[in-house]
Parts: structure tokens; C-alpha cells; sequence
């Protein structure tokens, strides 16, 4: 893998209020099968933030620096030549905040959290294993796909 593809790797680690800059308007509320939001001074939801990298992007790894397994998802993703966004939970102020909003969403809390196509597909065993059975790539290419096709003019 040459250096132009790790320029396509996305780390997501700056502040949410650079990132986002507004709230978005998703009113979740505490309760059996919701998520919790998680405010922060400014109006900004973490939830929402989440939501929001989840979806902008076709695939995502919440991960921690010195995890061996998170460095294993990402290796795969790369070594299948697919970009994805890495949110370095241990190199984020949020960073604790994202991995309880993460528990809610997953039933899980260990890194990595891998997300395809805005779908939780598990953690690094789980992503490896969609592999090995042909079925992760067609994921990120229905993502691509999607994405190409609601840009077209």
C-alpha cells in the first residue's frame, strides 16, 4: 500500500465544535430502546456527532491507538485498498463520552466499534470474518455506490 492511499485515511480527532459546527436538531431522549444524548456546553450532542461521522462516511473505526485488534481492522481495510475514518477515542476529548454513547448504540464497549455503510458490522473478529466470507467489500461498495450516485448531477 503506497503513501497516497494513507493521505485518503481520515483521523477524526479535532474538537466537535470545528467539526460540526451547529447542532443538527436530533431530539433523542433517554429511554428503553433510544439513546442517550450527551450535551456539552455549546448546544452540541455527542450523539448527534456520532450519527453524524457514521453516516458521512462509508466506513468507520472507533478505535484506541495501542489497540492491536483496532490496528488489525484497520490493516484489512487497507490492505483491501478501502479509505476509512478512524475516530482515536483515546486521542479525543470525547473520546470516554463516544465509547458509553458506542455501549448504547452496539450492546458493546470494547474497541473497535467498525461501522460499514452507517451499519454496526461488529469488531475486529466480526469485520475479519465478513471478510473471509466474501461480504465485506460488497458493503463498502454499496456504500460507494450510494454515495457516487446521490452526488451525480
Amino acid at each position: 500500500v503506497g503513501s497516497s492511499f494513507y493521505a485518503d485515511v481520515k483521523v477524526w480527532d479535532a474538537s466537535l465544535k470545528d467539526v460540526l459546527g451547529h447542532h443538527r436538531g436530533l431530539q433523542n431522549k433517554c429511554g428503553v430502546g433510544m439513546f442517550c444524548t450527551h450535551h456539552i456546553g455549546d448546544g452540541i450532542f455527542l450523539t448527534d456527532a456520532l450519527i453524524e461521522i457514521i453516516s458521512d462516511n462509508c466506513v468507520v473505526i472507533f478505535s484506541k491507538t495501542t489497540c492491536f485488534y483496532c490496528k488489525m481492522s484497520k490493516k484489512l481495510f487497507e490492505d483491501m485498498n478501502v479509505n476509512y475514518t478512524a475516530v482515536e477515542l483515546d486521542m479525543n476529548t470525547n473520546g470516554s463520552q463516544f465509547q458509553d454513547i458506542l455501549e448504547q448504540m452496539t450492546g458493546g464497549r470494547t474497541v473497535p466499534r467498525v461501522f460499514v455503510n452507517g451499519t454496526f458490522v461488529g469488531g475486529a473478529t466480526d469485520t475479519q470474518k465478513l471478510h473471509e466470507e466474501g461480504k465485506l467489500l460488497p458493503l463498502v461498495h454499496q456504500c460507494q455506490v450510494k454515495r457516487k450516485s446521490s452526488t451525480a448531477i
